[in-house]
């Protein structure tokens, strides 16, 4: 295992789950802590890099949810990526998570495998743009320039600057999302089409990230991300892009 290799930290009060997760995630070369409550969590983010959190939704005296917030501030890295695991059927649960900052969820019981291919998909959709190496862009012009609402979605440079001029970093994924989004205005998406329309960032099938990375986004370019103006969910279709494009 290289020093470089990813950090995940589990975080479940279940010791059997923490062994058999542990053991075979040290084998597929990651660097592996563990935690059995939301202290412990704490304790280790404060002090270790940690790429990604594998978090049970049920823990004793903690709040899953509170600590799935909790992460992107406890984080000595500027992203932590989270993967709620979650013994509960409530589809709400698995929803507020996502909201809360979740990347994405897995339902136990589980397949190691399974667990893997998400760790794998997650990692890469949070990796930050890198400005100095050309992407593949969703737009229709490598070096069109897109104003909407004050806001500067310049896609040749993969740069977004808000009305008061300041740079705001997004993801790859983030990214293209938005300019998916700003080049499609006024036009109902659903998720597979969101999928097909940022092909470039390799989808997996196994992906489920649309509606967090839509949660992500909001929370960097929503005056309330509660109550969206910009991206609007259409119920039981998908998102509109409503912004004015100027």
């Amino acid at each position: 295992m290289t020093t470089d290799a990813p950090h995940i930290l589990i975080v479940d009060d279940d010791a059997k789950i923490c062994q058999m997760l542990t053991r075979y995630l040290t084998d597929e070369g990651f660097q592996v802590s563990s935690a059995a409550n939301g202290a412990a969590m704490r304790e280790c983010l404060a002090c270790t890099k940690i790429d990604l959190v594998l978090l049970d939704l049920v823990l004793p005296g903690d709040d899953g949810l509170q600590l799935a917030r909790e992460i992107g501030v406890q984080s000595s890295n500027p992203r932590a990526g989270i993967i709620m695991l979650t013994g509960r059927s409530d589809m709400v649960d698995m929803v507020v998570g996502l909201e809360f900052g979740a990347d994405d969820y897995i339902a136990k019981p589980f397949h190691l495998r399974e667990v893997l291919a998400r760790i794998r998909s997650v990692l890469r959709r949070i990796q930050p743009t890198a400005p100095t190496e050309p992407s593949p862009s969703p737009a229709s012009g490598a070096g069109e320039v897109i104003q909407f609402d004050g806001w500067r979605l310049d896609i040749g440079r993969r740069e977004l600057k808000a009305p008061n001029g300041s740079e705001i970093a997004l993801t790859t994924g983030e990214f293209d999302l938005l300019a998916t989004f700003a080049t499609h205005p006024g036009r109902v998406l659903n998720r597979d089409q969101l999928m097909d329309l940022t092909r470039g960032r390799h989808w997996e099938a196994v992906d489920r990230s649309i509606d967090a990375q839509v949660a992500r986004l909001r929370r960097k370019i929503e005056p309330d991300p509660k109550h969206p103006a910009l991206v609007k969910s259409v119920r039981g279709v998908g998102y509109v892009f409503t912004a004015r494009i100027q």
